[in-house]
């Protein structure tokens, strides 16, 4: 049976500490037994006084199952269910370095360059495929904590895709871009940005663009936008300032 999930929906959508205490314990060997069971998975699942627990995990959906540790019995995803997950999609195979590494916040590569054609198409789908995770709210509030987690995982998945980007025009383009379409989904698109997930995100994108800057002052001149199209919530206010100090006008 193959899982209807893969590594880069754990990943994005269970977090940084539980995904990296789940990839220590599926390295070290801590998921035994595993096997095929109804429609799902089941393994006892090395806990961190060295006991086990007994887990077990859907082949549908990566946060449907349960496990008598103590969060699980409280029906909170632990990282005992997360290392199922993982060796569910993995089988016992190594992680590369790619599949370990979480990014949760946006930051600036070390790489300068211009996105080929092929690239910026690739970017521009996988910024796409994460804003659809970043959605308008409208539902009961049962679900409410469901949908704040589909915007951490929307967030974190964009912020993977900006630490792969060259600091270039190409990219700074795509990040201004970002800018302002979070900005019209938070204004516009019903967003209930209730805990500043996204918020935060935003700036983040503009601390992004400053060390662009600082590595191609060039680029200052692209910050024009934020000063003609100010966003509704001053998420570019330090863009600008930044701007105008240089007399970049």
């Amino acid at each position: 049976m193959i899982p209807q999930y893969d590594l880069n929906k754990i990943k994005f959508a269970v977090g940084g500490t539980t995904y990296q205490k789940a990839i220590q314990i599926y390295e070290s060997g801590g998921v035994k037994g595993f096997q095929v069971l109804g429609a799902g998975f089941q393994a006892k699942v090395k806990g961190s006084k060295g006991n086990f627990y007994n887990v077990y995990i859907s082949a549908l959906h990566y946060d449907r199952g349960n496990c008598d540790c103590y969060l699980g019995q409280n029906d909170e995803y632990c990282k005992h269910l997360a290392a199922l997950a993982i060796f569910a999609i993995k089988g016992g195979d190594s992680l590369d370095q790619e599949e370990k590494e979480l990014v949760e916040n946006p930051k600036a590569s070390q790489i300068v360059g211009e996105l080929d054609k092929a690239d910026l198409a690739e970017m521009k789908t996988e910024i796409t495929d994460a804003l659809r995770y970043i959605k308008g709210y409208s539902g009961p509030s049962k679900i409410w904590f469901a949908y704040q987690s589909s915007l951490s995982e929307g967030c974190n998945r964009l912020s993977f895709v900006v630490s792969k980007l060259p600091i270039g025009k190409a990219s700074t383009q795509i990040l201004i871009d970002l800018f302002f379409r979070l900005n019209k989904k938070l204004s516009e698109g019903g967003v209930d940005d209730s805990d500043g997930t996204v918020g935060d995100f935003v700036y983040g994108l503009a601390e992004t663009l400053k060390d662009y800057v600082k590595t191609k002052p060039d680029l200052l001149k692209l910050f024009k936008k934020f000063v003609e199209k100010p966003s509704d919530f001053g998420f570019e206010d330090s863009l600008v300032e930044l701007f105008e100090s240089q007399g970049a006008i």
